[in-house]
């Protein structure tokens, strides 16, 4: 089962930073995303959705690459590619992968104007490590499904000084 974690920071720079840190965590096999979504509201309260996916672009291309051979068939492959390009972008704009973008959009309408939200689809995570490597990074949780006891882990990791490494060489080792 997949849980929703919704953080807010206070640019969208920042919520890039913590996007391309976890998705370094999933190269290590540490976390696995679902989705990574980041929502931003302009000063005039407009809502703009950061996907990593732009499912429009995708379904123009491969209804193109498609209408170019089927057209190719019936000796007409500039009107196939044009009408497959057509019908691919369509096709495409009307799927929706990962998180729910009506949600998204909904949920960042309660941003302050210049403040990023951090959409996160977790399919599986290896919590200790991943919270050790935010700890510090900031932000506000604004929505999750997980359970109150992760919740919390999660706030105080978010909301902790990060370990330095020399704060971590002077400890004592158990």
């Amino acid at each position: 089962m997949s849980d929703l974690v919704v953080v807010v920071y206070p640019t969208e720079q920042k919520a890039e930073e913590v996007r391309q840190r976890l998705f370094e965590l999933q190269k290590e096999y540490l976390i696995k995303i679902g989705d990574a979504v980041i929502a931003t509201k302009n000063e005039s309260g407009h809502v703009k959705l950061n996907q990593l996916v732009n499912s429009t672009a995708i379904g123009a291309a491969s209804g193109g690459i498609w209408g170019l051979l089927i057209g190719a068939i019936f000796l007409m492959p500039l009107v196939g590619a044009a009408i497959g390009a057509a019908s691919g972008a369509l096709g495409g704009a009307l799927t929706d992968y990962g998180i729910n973008d009506k949600f998204m959009k909904e949920l960042s309408e309660t941003l302050q104007p210049g403040n990023a939200a951090l959409f996160v689809l977790v399919d599986g995570v290896t919590s200790d490590k991943v919270l050790e490597d935010l700890r510090g990074t900031g932000g506000t949780v604004l929505k999750t499904s997980l359970d109150h006891s992760k919740e919390q882990a999660l706030r105080e990791a978010l909301a902790a000084h990060p370990i330095t490494t020399e704060a971590a060489a002077s400890q004592p080792s158990a």
